[in-house]
C-alpha cells in the first residue's frame, strides 16, 4: 500500500510523509494535498451524520462507531480518485513555493487558485478532527493499557480482550456511560447492574436484540469510582465466573475469545463477535 492510500492522521504515515518531503518535495506536496482532501471529506461526512436523527432503532453505540470507521474509509477512497480540492491546493501551493503546478491524479486543475498564505504541512492536517482516527484509537489504548495490565494480574484475562471490549462498548472512549448528573460512570464495558450489585447505578437508553431484532430500552449499568476499578471488576467477572471459562481457553486468539464471549451471552448483538474481533485486530498494544 503506498503512502497516498494511508491517512495522514496515522502517526507512521506522517513520519513517512516527512521523509518523502525531504527527498521529493513535489511528490510530498501532492500526497499532503490528497490527505487534506481526505480529512475534509471525512469532516463533511461526519457533519452530515450528526445532522441526521440519532434516535433510530439501529443507532447503537457500536453501530455509530463502525459508521464512523466506514465514513473514514469512504473519505479515503473518494480522495484517492479525487474531487478537485487537492488539484487546486497543489496548483496554489506550487505557486507560493515558486514551482510549477503539479497535477494530482494525472490532470491539472482548472479551477481558480485558493487564497492560502502558508503551505500545507502534515502537522497542520494532523490536528483536524476525524471520526475514529488512528490517533483517537491509540490514545484510548495508551490511556487504558495500564489498567488492563494491572487487572490481568491474578485473573489471567488478556489485556487485549479487556481493551477490545472497552473500545467497542464505549466507542474508543467517546461515548462513555454517564450518571444522571453528567459525571462519568467509568463503565467502559457496558456491564449491567444485576440484583447482586450494591454499588452506584447509571440508567441509560441502550439497544438490545431479541431474535435478531433491535429494541431501545432503558437499562441499569454499574458505576465505578475509577477506570482501574472498572477494569478490575470486568476482569473478575470474566476470569472467575465459570460462564466465561471458555474465553480463557482460547490462548489469546482474538477471534476465538470474541466467539466465546458471544457464546457465553455477554451481548445480544448477533454480530458482536465479529465486531469485537475487528476492534482487537486494530489495536497496537506496543504504543
Amino acid at each position: 500500500m503506498n503512502l497516498s492510500s494511508k491517512l495522514a492522521l496515522d502517526t507512521q504515515s506522517l513520519e513517512q510523509l516527512r521523509a518523502q518531503a525531504k527527498n521529493s518535495p513535489d511528490k510530498a506536496l501532492k500526497t499532503a494535498a490528497q490527505q487534506f482532501e481526505s480529512v475534509f471529506l471525512n469532516m463533511m461526512l461526519k457533519s452530515m451524520r450528526e445532522a441526521t436523527s440519532q434516535d433510530g432503532m439501529f443507532d447503537s453505540e457500536q453501530t455509530k462507531m463502525f459508521t464512523g470507521m466506514l465514513d473514514q474509509q469512504l473519505a479515503q477512497s473518494m480522495s484517492s480518485r479525487g474531487v478537485g480540492l487537492a488539484d487546486i491546493m497543489v496548483k496554489q501551493l506550487s505557486r507560493n513555493m515558486g514551482g510549477q503546478p503539479a497535477a494530482v491524479g494525472g490532470a491539472e486543475a482548472s479551477a481558480p487558485p485558493l487564497d492560502m498564505p502558508k503551505p500545507l504541512t502534515p502537522t497542520a492536517a494532523s490536528v483536524l478532527p476525524s471520526a475514529y482516527s488512528a490517533n483517537t484509537q491509540q490514545d484510548f489504548v495508551n490511556r487504558m493499557l495500564p489498567h488492563a495490565v494491572q487487572a490481568s494480574r491474578g485473573t489471567g484475562v488478556p489485556p487485549q480482550l479487556m481493551l477490545g471490549q472497552a473500545a467497542l462498548e464505549s466507542g474508543w472512549g467517546r461515548r462513555e456511560i454517564r450518571m444522571p448528573d453528567g459525571s462519568n460512570s467509568y463503565n467502559l464495558f457496558g456491564i449491567k447492574a444485576n440484583a447482586g450489585w450494591t454499588g452506584k447505578v447509571a440508567e441509560v437508553m441502550t439497544t438490545e436484540y431479541r431474535n435478531g431484532v433491535a429494541h431501545k430500552e432503558v437499562e441499569k449499568f454499574r458505576a465505578y469510582s475509577s477506570y482501574a476499578e472498572a477494569f478490575q471488576d470486568y476482569a473478575n467477572m470474566i476470569g472467575k465466573n465459570p460462564r466465561y471459562a471458555e474465553v480463557l481457553q482460547q490462548g489469546g486468539d482474538a477471534a476465538g475469545m470474541a466467539q466465546a464471549i458471544q457464546k457465553a451471552g455477554y451481548a445480544t448483538d448477533p454480530k458482536y463477535a465479529d465486531k469485537l474481533a475487528r476492534v482487537m485486530g486494530m489495536m497496537n498494544l506496543a504504543g
